[in-house]
């Protein structure tokens, strides 16, 4: 075939592969994306209510003030006041029910480099360091009250 339709053969091609791509997308689509899907939003409308089923394992900043008050408030003067208790020292249910469950030690280091390690990503507010040159990588608490971080002459 001679003329503006001599590689019409091409054309068909390329709309077979574009049409079978299709298709593969739509039944991909429809076997893997639940049926609830976009029925509330761009969501599963049954992750509320899977979310609201599992068990409750925080107990909240005001089941620590019952017995907690004087951290609480040795808190108050400081940036972290902000920050829940259970940010830093894990779910705290069940000891918030039982006092004699006892909670994990918390390794300052690390846990306080997780929001005041220097990098591009943080705005310039937050109060960063570099671990090595800061402290030789030693723990935050011997310079540090982590309910009030602040150095003495800061407070």
């Amino acid at each position: 075939m001679k003329g503006p339709l001599k590689d019409v053969e091409h054309l068909i091609r390329l709309a077979g592969l574009f049409a079978a791509g299709l298709l593969f997308f739509g039944v991909a689509r429809a076997q893997f994306v639940p049926d609830d899907f976009g029925k509330f939003g761009h969501y599963r409308a049954n992750a509320v209510t899977e979310a609201a089923a599992k068990p409750i394992v925080y107990a909240g900043r005001a089941r620590c003030t019952e017995c907690h008050e004087d951290t609480v408030n040795e808190a108050a003067p400081s940036k972290h006041k902000a920050i829940a208790c259970e940010t830093c020292h894990g779910a705290l249910l069940k000891h918030a029910d039982d006092p004699a469950v006892e909670t994990t030690k918390v390794d300052a280091q690390p846990l306080c480099l997780r929001c005041h390690a220097a990098n591009t990503g943080k705005p310039s507010h937050q109060p960063t360091v570099v671990a090595k040159d800061h402290s030789d990588e030693d723990s935050c608490v011997p310079c540090h009250n982590a309910h009030d971080p602040r150095m003495d002459q800061e407070k």
